[in-house]
């Protein structure tokens, strides 16, 4: 290891403490380890002292005399945080196991069975939820925090199922979506759509990505519970110009990257790879820091190597890929047309799609003038870093799939335009 010279450990989803041993290895001129969920003190070694920021980013936790990072104020402090991320997640993953091997099983039982299912709670029977922060979170609490999922609670809706703003007694604040009661003939669909979700959201953990806390199933209700973000979705704040206006220039360069890492990550990190299969300015939920969470993983699609990974035509109208109007098979460069489509949407205010129609009917050049005009002018700098990334998205339009740019190519050019001086 000592003639190692250059160290890629991004994206591998690392957690803890940067090892000492890296001060020992003294032949290493170059590191990155962004995007993981490192924390406590950055090593002061050379390698580290001089590595751009772009190798460092993405890591919460950090802290150290390096530039662009908070100096730490404990290390002791940090180390008992160390403690807390490896156990208690690794404790979750445990029991978020063993309750899904649960569901899946009754699942199966209610599948065979004949009787007629309960209208009344009773006992809840049937009932299974998997829940976190040590079971505060309950069946009941939800139903009350929501009136028992009345108007007023509601946030947002889709095709299958409206999500609902929950507060518990607690004082915590959960988005929970609702699948709706399926008519009949559609009850298999809605379990395959509930069961797809759940199984898509246990496989995967990332900053850009909405958090997962637990699931309930139920003969009358079956929801999920994610994480609460408190700007809402893309789409309701582009709709809006007072919101819209509040998304600046470089939240919205932010934005973009978020979601491309998030892309990447799904298709480059998870095995199978996961095709999210639905990504559109609706499932692109903001904090209010307004980074980017990618949700809705309904009709997500895993990339087995032994399955021919063809399905049925679904996404939203207007950010699907053209081939699957034809082929129908599933690929991770459908989800770079969709990027594509994002990345506009999110630079011009409003979806593309009359520069859309232009692309498929004839050349068409990308100005200035594509910009949204309810922002102030960007600076020559901004200018030249949007102009980058519109070639980029365009890239992504690629009338052939074989043609565009793969995520984890999309999220390293991203990274050299914005982040570039």
């Amino acid at each position: 290891m000592e003639s190692l010279e250059m160290l890629n450990l991004s994206y591998n989803n690392l957690s803890g403490v940067i090892p000492r041993c890296f001060e020992e290895m003294h032949g290493l001129l170059q590191i990155d380890i962004s995007y993981n969920r490192l924390e406590g003190r950055i090593t002061n070694s050379a390698m580290f002292r001089d590595a751009q920021l772009a190798a460092l980013q993405g890591n919460k936790g950090l802290c150290g005399d390096i530039r662009g990072f908070p100096s730490c104020m404990s290390y002791k402090k940090a180390s008992r945080k160390i403690w807390i991320v490896i156990v208690f997640p690794l404790l979750g993953m445990v029991a978020l196991f063993i309750a899904l091997t649960g569901f899946f099983f009754i699942f199966r039982q209610r599948k065979n069975d004949s009787q007629t299912k309960q209208s009344s709670f009773g006992n809840t029977p049937g009932l299974l939820s998997v829940l976190t922060f040590e079971g505060k979170i309950v069946y009941e609490e939800i139903i009350s925090a929501t009136n028992d999922f009345n108007a007023e609670h509601c946030i947002g809706k889709g095709g299958h199922g409206s999500v609902y703003r929950a507060k518990v007694p607690s004082g915590e604040i959960f988005a929970v979506k609702k699948f709706h009661s399926p008519l009949p003939g559609e009850m298999s669909f809605q379990q395959e759509e509930f069961l797809n979700e759940i199984q898509a959201l246990t496989e995967i953990r990332h900053r850009n990505i909405v958090k997962f806390y637990g699931f309930c199933s139920h003969p009358k209700h079956s929801f999920i519970i994610y994480e609460y973000l408190e700007s809402g979705s893309l789409d309701k704040i582009l709709r809006n110009d007072a919101s819209a206006k509040e998304l600046g220039w470089t939240q919205r360069l932010n934005v973009i990257k978020g979601v491309a890492d998030a892309l990447f990550y799904l298709h480059n990190n998870c095995f199978p790879p996961i095709v999210h299969r639905d990504i559109s300015s609706k499932n692109v939920l903001l904090d209010l820091e307004y980074e980017a969470h990618v949700s809705d993983f309904g009709i997500a699609k895993f990339l087995n190597p032994d399955s021919s990974n063809w399905s049925e035509l679904a996404g939203t109208h207007g950010y699907v890929a053209p081939e699957l109007a034809y082929t129908l098979k599933v690929t991770e460069k459908c989800d770079v047309y969709s990027f594509g489509v994002l990345a506009l949407e999110v630079i011009k205010g409003k979806h593309p799609r009359d520069f859309l129609f232009e692309m498929s009917s004839s050349s068409s050049n990308m100005n200035i003038e594509m910009l949204d005009s309810r922002l102030p002018y960007p600076s020559l700098h901004v200018q030249n870093k949007l102009m980058s990334i519109m070639q980029v998205a365009f890239s992504c339009l690629d009338q052939n799939p074989e043609s565009r740019p793969t995520m984890k190519r999309v999220s390293q050019l991203l990274c050299e335009k914005i982040f570039e001086v």
